[in-house]
């Protein structure tokens, strides 16, 4: 696939995918998600997402079954979507991630938004990346604290 002026394919600080890229009839570049198991518009979020989930599934052991992309929650009586929930074996939510494009910046804003959807799932841990930098954090939500991780954890660690 040819990059262009307008494509969100950059080279990002994550293990390269392997992804079924098209264009649709309007001549925007897609994605296959073989998670979500459609395609969808490669924006640069879903271009980061991609990459992501491939670096969890590939690398870290995370189990695709147990990854939910574009998970509907609700916060305060409004729909919300998280990009992506990650599973334990009996349901439970154990991790939120939040992706942005790698042009934005990671700033206190995409971690408020993360906290909002964790005080409605309750997940141990939250990570953030816009496939430049990579944040993981795990919170004791009985006590309110939390600790940033050295490196994104294996899934065998966070269950």
């Amino acid at each position: 696939m040819k990059q262009d002026a307008e494509s969100p394919i950059v080279t990002l600080n994550l293990p390269r995918a392997e992804l079924r890229l098209s264009r649709n009839a309007m001549g925007r570049v897609e994605v296959y998600d073989r998670w979500r198991r459609r395609v969808v518009a490669l924006t640069p979020e879903e271009w980061v997402r991609q990459h992501f989930v491939s670096m969890m599934v590939d690398c870290k052991g995370y189990p695709a079954g147990r990854i939910a992309n574009e998970m509907s929650i609700k916060l305060n009586g409004m729909s919300r979507r998280c990009d992506t929930v990650v599973f334990d074996d009996a349901r439970h939510p154990r991790m939120i991630v939040e992706y942005k494009a790698p042009s934005v910046r990671i700033t206190q804003a995409v971690f408020d938004q993360i906290a909002r959807y964790a005080m409605v799932l309750r997940p141990e841990y939250l990570a953030v990346s816009n496939g430049m930098c990579h944040y993981c954090c795990r919170i004791d939500n009985n006590n309110g604290t939390y600790e940033f991780l050295p490196d994104f954890p294996d899934y065998s660690s966070i269950i």
